[in-house]
């Protein structure tokens, strides 16, 4: 296989699209492709050999994320993988328009609150013929 020269074209990891795309070898150092460019968004970058940068990962807010839940139960690292226990999301029906509430002791009713009034149209700035 011959050296890449100036020019020449070649697969990359393009930081800006974040995905494998062709470029174009900008600069050239010890025979080997230093900076390119890619060929969809034109942006320059160092060459990554294809491959992604890896993820951010914020290593402090993992560790405190760990001692909140160290904290609220011991052993609560092992079950915050275990999300199963927690109950399912029950829906409410929108028909009920009365609501009972004890208050003191004695039944009282409350209406529910009415729906929030639908967003006006503005009138439209038509440009009409002018005579």
């Amino acid at each position: 296989m011959r050296e890449p020269r100036l020019g020449d074209d070649i697969d990359d990891f393009c930081v800006r699209c974040k995905r494998i795309t062709n470029h174009s070898i900008v600069s050239v150092v010890n025979a080997e492709p230093a900076k390119v460019r890619c060929r969809t968004c034109h942006s320059d970058h160092d060459y990554r050999h294809e491959q992604a940068p890896p993820p951010k990962v914020d290593l402090r807010k993992q560790a405190l994320f760990n001692e909140v839940l160290k904290k609220v139960s011991p052993d609560g690292a092992e079950k915050a993988a275990e999300i199963d226990d927690v109950p399912d999301i029950v829906e409410l029906d929108d028909s009920a328009e009365e609501v009972e509430v004890e208050v003191d002791g004695e039944a009282a009713e409350e209406e529910a609150p009415p729906p929030p009034p639908p967003p006006k149209a503005k009138a439209a700035k038509g440009k009409g013929r002018s005579k």
